[in-house]
């Protein structure tokens, strides 16, 4: 089944100039690995499209249950030369968690 990413994960973004960096982290631990597995850069570089004109890269941190993303060249520039309304991409996390990926059918039956 297709799931939000909202359903297993929180997130926190911010910036670097014109790149931004978002945090996933798992809300439980056994769901780190299906992070892992579903939840890839180029997945991430594919769901925010256009707004991302450089390459994602990602990194993992078992140890929190989280992985990190940099998206390159994804804030018209940055912060103080962009006329984006979110020029330090504090939104980027809420974007990325509507991502939609696949879950195992018994991890959210019978939960609404």
């Amino acid at each position: 089944m297709k799931v939000k990413l909202i359903k297993l994960a929180h997130a926190r973004s911010g910036d670097k100039g014109d790149t931004a960096n978002v945090g996933v982290i798992a809300l439980k631990a056994e769901f780190y690995e299906i992070l892992k597995k579903e939840v890839t850069a180029e997945r991430v570089k594919a769901h925010f499209g256009e707004m991302v004109k450089g390459p994602v890269e990602r990194f993992e941190m078992p140890n929190i249950g989280a992985l990190n993303f940099l998206l390159h060249n994804a804030l018209g520039g940055g912060g103080t030369t962009t006329l984006k309304h979110d020029a330090q991409g504090k939104t980027m996390s809420t974007a990325l968690l509507r991502m939609e990926i696949e879950v195992p059918d018994e991890l959210f039956a019978g939960k609404d």
